[in-house]
């Protein structure tokens, strides 16, 4: 094994489904990806030949393959280090006597 596995990206491609959707009732899009699968944190996908937008009102379902890149040690260890940095961000409350008018 080598000593500079755990700093090396591996990148491998893997069949997906893709959802947007653009209505009134929602905008957003999805990527499932098939079987038993996770995304860790630092860890990018790239879908490939991912479709535009839809059309105001409609629904898109497509299959397509996404390229994973994992992200190495220093990559998690960063990100999940950020994330809780941020997380504590929403923890910024203050109770005060005054109300202010």
């Amino acid at each position: 094994m080598n000593f500079l596995s755990p700093f090396v990206k591996k990148q491998f491609e893997f069949p997906c489904t893709v959802e947007i959707e653009n209505t009134s009732e929602s905008l957003h899009a999805h990527v499932e990806f098939d079987g038993d699968f996770r995304i860790a944190p630092g860890d990018e996908v790239q879908v490939i030949d991912a479709p535009e937008r839809p059309p105001y009102g409609e629904r898109i379902v497509v299959r397509r393959r996404a390229v994973v890149t994992r992200a190495g040690a220093l990559e998690k260890l960063w990100t999940r280090v950020a994330g809780n940095l941020e997380l504590t961000e929403l923890y910024d409350v203050s109770f005060s006597e005054k109300r202010s008018l």
